[in-house]
């Protein structure tokens, strides 16, 4: 016997408002690191290995739960995964901002990656309760407000990491995340569970999923050092190959696969995906070298900036990516997804080649960089609110999910890289890399970018419906 749901209650500015609060709140927790990594690779004594890896692991369980967190979102309901995953993250937070070293603070990222997956919920939350037309604009807001996010957490994080500690630059973000949790606990209505197949989560394919991505991190974290210890490197692309031959294996085989392979072969799904990594890529190319070049010591080629000045020159990045957010929505509506992501990825491949080309001055850096994030959040939020806009309502959180999974991977590549080519790039006896390690970098993020507009071509121009 089926029982017959209730229609969800139509949500008001008040709800929007507590979404948009908790996507303001994690994004500043996801982004402390950031304009701090310098100082935190000084005080816990990191390589610069260590250091992308730190910089990443928080993207790598993203990739992990988000999947998981849109489809149980999906089956049982949005709110009431949320507020339990946030619960994670307020714990990861937690456990960062009193970690003593290292593995403890590799510990909170890990457990903070599960706000990745709040987007995704958050979609379905807005799609379940607004109106089609306004229910894109409301996401492209929300989005744009969880990259925004980033610009009080980029801001503030060296000033209390050097005013107060490093502990604090973690709690202080944390706090504003539980709050925001409970305000949304109150204001968003509970909405029905959607359809049921009775499976559970597919633990063999996120098992699998798992060893794939950190095999693939430590593929890129020893490649610099191939000359050194080749066997191993190639023993972990073997291994990395048989972890995602088994994966595609299970996800096909899967009666509720964790990654639905089948909606990826949609072509507005999979095209989504590939612009997302492949700009993704080189945006974290550039969110990870521009900070390094900034701390770089002044009487080598950099500017020798601390974590505070390094933050104070974010800002314009993350100003202006929280206004791509609801600008990406909006443009999506009136002139199509294709237009605004073809625009965004002019604009960042223009901006890196000239990063390559001109890297003398701060400013040069700070406009390149606020360029950069402008033209990244055009493009995702229009490929966000696109896909999720081209699906079933049920499916909204496994579509979108499928996108930011390719989102973080794409940072999480695009920063190994960047670590390996500034390691590769050290010569011994130092830790100054060569300057051309940032040049070459900004070029390849800059190719990579350019070959995307080989995919907008074929996507739909996704007029105003």
């Amino acid at each position: 016997m089926t029982a017959t749901l209730a229609p969800p209650v139509r949500i008001g500015r008040a709800a929007v408002g507590a979404l948009g609060m908790l996507a303001v709140a994690t994004g500043a927790l996801e982004s402390v690191v950031t304009p701090t990594l310098p100082l935190l690779q000084r005080e816990l004594d990191m390589s610069p290995a260590e250091g992308a890896l730190l910089s990443i692991v928080l993207l790598i369980t993203g990739a992990l739960v988000t999947p998981v967190a849109g489809k149980l979102g999906d089956r049982y309901g949005g709110k009431r995964v949320l507020i339990r995953l946030m619960a994670v993250v307020c714990a990861g937070g937690l456990v960062s901002s009193v970690a003593p070293n290292l593995p403890v603070l590799l510990l909170g990222q890990i457990l903070q990656g599960a706000m990745v997956g709040a987007l995704p919920l958050s979609f379905i939350l807005v799609r379940k309760h607004l109106p089609a037309g306004e229910s894109k604009v409301a996401i492209g807001v929300v989005s744009g407000l969880f990259v925004g996010g980033g610009m009080a957490g980029t801001l503030s994080a060296g000033p209390v990491a050097e005013g107060l500690s490093r502990h604090w630059m973690f709690a202080l973000p944390t706090i504003a995340v539980i709050g925001a949790t409970l305000l949304v606990n109150r204001l968003m209505p509970h909405d029905p569970p959607g359809r049921s197949d009775g499976a559970g989560i597919d633990w063999p394919g996120l098992l699998l999923l798992s060893g794939t991505l950190i095999t693939l991190m430590l593929v890129l974290a020893l490649a610099p050092d191939v000359a050194a210890q080749p066997l191993v490197l190639v023993a972990l692309v073997v291994v990395l190959a048989t972890f995602a031959t088994g994966w595609i294996a299970v996800e096909r085989r899967a009666a509720s696969p964790m990654v639905d392979l089948g909606m990826l072969a949609r072509p507005a799904v999979w095209k989504s995906c590939v612009l997302t990594f492949v700009i993704c890529v080189g945006t974290s190319v550039a969110v990870y070298l521009i900070p390094q070049l900034f701390a770089v010591d002044s009487d080598a080629y950099g500017f020798g900036a601390s974590a505070t000045a390094i933050g104070f020159f974010l800002l314009p990045g993350a100003v202006a990516a929280s206004l791509a957010g609801p600008i990406g929505g909006v443009g999506a509506r009136r002139l199509g997804s294709r237009a605004v992501v073809t625009a965004g990825i002019v604009l960042m491949v223009t901006a890196l080649i000239a990063l390559a080309a001109v890297h003398t001055e701060i400013w040069h850096l700070v406009v390149g960089k606020a360029a950069i994030a402008l033209a990244n959040g055009l493009c995702v939020t229009a490929m966000v609110t696109s896909t999720a806009t081209s699906v079933d309502q049920s499916d909204t959180g496994i579509a979108t999910s499928l996108v930011l999974v390719t989102r973080v991977l794409g940072y999480a590549v695009g920063a190994q890289l960047s670590g390996a080519l500034l390691t590769a790039a050290t010569p011994s006896g130092s830790d100054v890399p060569a300057e051309s390690a940032f040049v070459t970098g900004f070029v390849i993020a800059g190719a990579v970018t350019a070959l995307s507009l080989l995919v907008t071509r074929t996507m739909s121009k996704g007029v105003k419906e």
